[in-house]
């Protein structure tokens, strides 16, 4: 007789079936696993001999064979355990034999019973409720299971001996509900920078319309602060980007205790990640920071010191959303639509641009140039703004703090935003929600520009050398600047500012 237990096993974010086989035969005894396993997979039979002898059950001397099918696809991470042992549990007669039909099931094991938990619960939970089965998680995890479906059957035991006790009728574990992250502390506020007004306005158009932002200026003139103030001003996640943010997080094993949370994730790595660290990969094909930041913002500071191949490996999800791993035996894909935001020096020693200053290497443009060229013109094309952040004067540090701060601009930008989410719409493009992620064809349709807008986007495009994706992104600027004044068209003064933004990219990729 072949006991069958359903479990999962994770591509990027879908979780494909996996069908758990037991068999008790005679012979000489032993315990074979079967599969495709890795190394963590394989190591269960001593997690799982373990956990049911300190449940009470022996093994029969018999020989076990465990097969993961279908066995040509890759197997990895320790979630097998609990579904290996329910099975071994259901042929042995510890449990009844039809209690695990219908239930999908993945666990960690401890050596005394306890069910620890394991990462991916999540997507788990929404193919068990696409394929109309129950879930068995661990206890930690199910406050997130619950997010899949109201109607979804979850059963979150905390050991082996209560999953029992629950089928034998003896224990009845109660449904988890849906865990809320607690609001976590204020976060930074706008009203805490003095000075840098242009900064501030760009940091608002680039929140209102989804744009990539790279700041440049010497050290100390705020432009890591204005970066960690962006979340202040962002909208929070909708219904649908908050399932697939959360389905992301849950893969890398980052809820907390199965809380989810609508603030827009915020990742700033450290300027010495790896290509595997930002675009994702390593053994496993982990997901990186940019698919972390998955509807959310991306912000590298010290933007020149990344290494120019992770640099580099943004450029594709920049412009499709996602991000493919290929591997030698399979090929996962992880969404990553983010908001890229960069701050850089403008040169190494950070003061080429002050009044006076002469670089004691070179001369000051060599010496920025120099800079500037470790970052690939490619991919500076891909920012929609690119701003100068002047040094901030003793006089700008006496003001009196501002009177607007986040709550006033993150108004405007909610309005923006609603402007845009019904336009595309209408249009029939429901998954586009900002004017930064809607396609050429449709911007060329809602940034429509009349014969003295046309003239001077032509002018500027031969004079800034703008490449057909930098004439698209100017449309976009343009089109958020008019959804911010709440005007249906895009005026010749929309398409003027939008243009001085776009310049300083295009000054910079000639200089690099």
């Amino acid at each position: 007789m072949v006991v069958r237990v359903a479990t999962v096993a994770f591509e990027g974010v879908e979780a494909r079936p996996i069908d758990v086989q037991v068999q008790l035969s005679g012979g000489s005894t032993g315990f074979v696993l079967v599969g495709l396993a890795d190394k963590a997979v394989g190591e269960s039979r001593e997690r799982v001999r373990a956990a049911l002898n300190a449940s009470g059950l022996a093994l029969p001397a018999k020989k076990i064979t465990i097969n993961l099918a279908p066995a040509d696809m890759p197997k990895e991470g320790s979630h097998y355990d609990l579904p290996i042992a329910l099975a071994v549990m259901s042929a042995i007669g510890a449990i009844p034999s039809d209690a695990l039909s219908g239930y999908t099931v993945l666990g960690e094991l401890a050596l005394d019973g306890a069910i620890s938990p394991v990462a991916g619960v999540l997507p788990a939970a929404v193919a068990a409720n696409a394929r109309g089965h129950g879930l068995i998680c661990p206890f930690e995890t199910g406050p997130e299971a619950a997010w899949a479906s109201a109607d979804l059957d979850i059963l979150a035991p905390r050991s082996l001996i209560q999953l029992a006790n629950h089928f034998r009728g003896t224990q009845v574990m109660a449904r988890p509900h849906p865990a809320v992250r607690a609001k976590g502390p204020l976060l930074p506020d706008l009203r805490d920078i003095k000075g840098q007004e242009s900064a501030k306005r760009a940091l608002e158009i680039a929140a209102a319309g989804g744009h990539n932002l790279v700041m440049n200026g010497p050290p100390g003139s705020g432009k890591s602060m204005l970066a960690a103030r962006l979340p202040s001003i962002l909208p929070p996640l909708g219904p649908a980007e908050l399932l697939e943010v959360s389905m992301v997080h849950s893969l890398a094993g980052i809820l907390a205790g199965g809380e989810l949370t609508d603030r827009r994730p915020f990742r700033a790595p450290h300027h010495s990640a790896s290509m595997a660290a930002l675009v994702g990969g390593g053994v496993h094909a982990r997901p990186g920071e940019a698919s972390l930041a998955h509807h959310g913002v991306l912000f590298l500071d010290e933007l020149p010191e990344f290494p120019a191949a992770a640099l580099d490996g943004l450029r594709q999800p920049l412009e499709t959303g996602e991000i493919a791993l290929a591997r030698a035996n399979h090929r996962v894909v992880y969404p990553a639509r983010f908001q890229l935001v960069a701050a850089m020096n403008p040169c190494r020693c950070g003061h080429a641009t002050d009044p006076g200053y002469a670089c004691r290497r070179m001369p000051n443009e060599r010496c920025m140039a120099a800079y500037q060229a470790r970052i690939s013109g490619p991919l500076l094309d891909r920012f929609d703004l690119a701003i100068e952040v002047p040094a901030v004067t003793a006089a700008d540090l006496l003001l009196p703090p501002p009177a607007e701060g986040s709550a006033e601009v993150a108004a405007r930008v909610a309005t923006a935003r609603a402007i845009q989410v019904e336009r595309y719409a209408a249009l029939g493009l429901p998954h586009v929600t900002t004017n930064a992620a809607a396609p050429a064809n449709i911007v060329e349709q809602v940034a429509q520009l009349d014969a003295s807008g046309t003239a001077l986007l032509r002018d500027a495009t031969e004079r800034l050398r703008l490449t057909a994706r930098g004439f698209h992104r100017v449309l976009k600027l343009a089109r958020t600047l008019a959804d911010l004044d709440g005007r249906d068209t895009v005026s010749r003064l929309h398409l003027a500012e939008a243009l001085s933004h776009r310049g300083q990219s295009a000054m910079q990729t000639q200089a690099a």
